[in-house]
């Protein structure tokens, strides 16, 4: 199996796959993070920059994938037509609920406690062209407190989309994983225009809460200076 993404979450699944007896042939990360030590001794690690120096290793990643199998996990990059058109099964796991939480984790996250929402969730979901829009898999939910800031919300988030992909990785790999559906609900999209709107939100009742990114200031630097949380 392939595995595409970066961050902790990514290099955790990767190591929880290796320890179930999983072959993983391949790990594609972005520039956030590096392969953990001694991790690059055991699978073959591209750093890539962008979607089109992923696409570029497409056939690499085809040719050396075994089961024909690729992960995404906290993926930043938009996967192109080479991959998509590679006959791999490609499988994302993503920080919100479809399809009304299309989109970045960090703008969900934002706008969910924004929104007032109750309950979150990470979603399995098939890969196809559109973001966030291939069938669902599975899902695992979790409550929004009423005093909960961004931080726990994201924390609670990472330890879901962890939970959904541990829960259903041996299945998936044995091709008896969950039914494919499309959920009901209004589709929803939250990119980088949503994220940088929140600037502008500052008398919204819950700005204080969906801002307090916490410890993941260090993680979004960009959005901590834009919505004035930087060094609280």
């Amino acid at each position: 199996m392939i595995f595409v993404g970066d961050g902790a979450l990514l290099w955790r699944a990767v190591r929880y796959a290796l320890d179930r007896g999983h072959t993983v042939d391949a790990v594609c990360h972005g520039p956030r993070s590096a392969a953990p030590e001694g991790l690059s001794a055991l699978v073959v690690v591209h750093e890539v920059a962008d979607g089109a120096a992923l696409d570029g290793l497409a056939g690499d990643l085809t040719a050396r994938c075994g089961d024909g199998l690729l992960w995404s996990l906290d993926n930043p990059f938009l996967l192109r037509d080479g991959l998509l058109g590679s006959g791999l099964r490609m499988l994302n796991v993503h920080g919100g609920p479809l399809p009304g939480y299309r989109g970045l984790p960090l703008a969900t996250v934002a706008h969910a406690i924004l929104n007032g929402e109750r309950e979150f969730a990470a979603t399995l979901h098939g890969i196809e062209a559109g973001i966030d829009t291939g069938p669902v898999l599975a899902e695992s939910r979790f409550p929004i407190d009423d005093d909960a800031v961004f931080e726990d919300v994201m924390t609670d988030l990472v330890d879901a989309a962890h939970e959904v992909f541990t829960e259903h990785l041996d299945a998936v790999v044995a091709g008896v994983g969950p039914t494919p559906y499309r959920p009901d609900g209004m589709p929803g999209y939250y990119g980088v225009a949503e994220a940088r709107a929140i600037t502008g939100m500052r008398d919204h009742p819950r700005y204080d809460r969906a801002t307090e990114l916490g410890f993941f200031a260090d993680v979004y630097p960009e959005a901590a200076l834009a919505w004035g949380t930087a060094g609280t």
